[in-house]
């Protein structure tokens, strides 16, 4: 199914996010622009007077103008497996210029060097299908296997914006040994900002990215708030049941604008629960207590766990306002 309004599946993790570790790993030509550029944040911008030594430069990927027979085509390794609930086309930008048909096939591979993609058994998730010129194309997948790459077509040549995975992070956990220690709030493990009361200047989902934050807007920023005594708070559903043993709470960037202090506490709840999140009937356990922080700065925090858990979800309260860049939460799943 194809349509332009933004459905419910673009809530979900893009699992091809270059920042969650999506990568383009092979296109049959990109002689306009980068096959990087699919991956990348945002819907891509136009700079009317940038031109490159091969033509105008285009955020996205771009092949050259076919003049044999068949089609341009790439192959994306997801960041994580995970089961896929839809896919975006985007086409921003691209106007006389845009594929007007494309497909995606979809395999689960494990990551390795010099894979023989030829002859690995594609699976087609999206059949031979139209796309608007500048616009966001839009499909629901309704076959949920795990997959691990995509095959995007496109037919026969021309430029897309951006391509978006969204989908569910897929990991074995009956692999995980409970005395491994590892990020409960890692969003490449499956966890999930689900819930907060603001995130004016940047979006909740980056508090669990990889990495450290590249820059002040790579975070969760909410908007000065002047009320007395106020809170700031956001709610990230964690990869696993778990207990939590370390935490790091990085204000990377966030000078003039970090929090003056933060809170964590934990619930245990069922995921089909979590609309009684922000109601006053979940029960919430102080997991750390209210603690100072400082300017772009990684705040470790262990001693001062009062409560392990275990928990499904925690809440982050940031006091009175102000800008994160990340939280971890090391613990062992229960």
């Amino acid at each position: 199914m194809n349509n332009t309004t933004a459905p419910s599946f673009t809530h979900l993790t893009d699992l091809a996010a270059e920042r969650l570790g999506g990568k383009v790993i092979f296109c049959t030509d990109d002689f306009f622009a980068e096959k990087e550029n699919l991956l990348k944040p945002g819907r891509g911008v136009f700079i009317p007077d940038k031109y490159t030594d091969r033509g105008k430069w285009m955020d996205g990927w771009e092949s050259r103008r076919k003049r044999t027979e068949g089609n341009d085509w790439c192959i994306v390794q997801l960041a994580t497996s995970g089961k896929i609930h839809g896919i975006d086309i985007d086409t921003n930008h691209f106007l006389g210029n845009h594929p007007p048909f494309a497909s995606v096939e979809a395999v689960n591979h494990p990551p390795m060097e010099n894979i023989d993609f030829a002859n690995l058994h594609w699976k087609t998730i999206i059949p031979k299908s139209p796309l608007q010129p500048g616009a966001q194309n839009f499909f629901e997948i309704t076959d949920h296997d795990v997959y691990t790459h995509l095959r995007l077509h496109i037919y026969p040549d021309g430029g897309v914006a951006r391509l978006k995975v969204y989908g569910e992070v897929y990991k074995d956990w009956s692999n995980v040994d409970g005395r491994e220690i590892l990020n409960l709030a890692d969003a490449t493990n499956g966890a999930k900002a689900i819930l907060c009361n603001d995130m004016f200047f940047s979006h909740m989902e980056n508090l669990i990215m990889p990495g450290r934050g590249i820059n002040m807007g790579d975070g969760w920023e909410t908007k000065r708030n002047r009320t007395p005594g106020n809170k700031d708070w956001v709610i990230v559903r964690l990869a696993h049941k778990g207990k939590i043993e370390k935490i790091l709470i990085d204000t990377c960037h966030f000078k003039g604008n970090y929090p003056d202090s933060c809170l964590i506490e934990g619930c245990d709840i069922a995921y089909k629960d979590e609309s009684k999140l922000d109601s006053d009937t979940t029960q919430w356990t102080t997991l750390l207590p209210q603690s100072k922080l400082s300017a772009d700065h990684e705040h470790f925090f262990q001693e001062e766990i009062v409560n392990k858990g275990p928990f499904t979800h925690v809440r982050l309260s940031i006091f009175p306002d102000g800008g994160v860049s990340r939280m971890r939460l090391w613990g062992r799943v229960k």
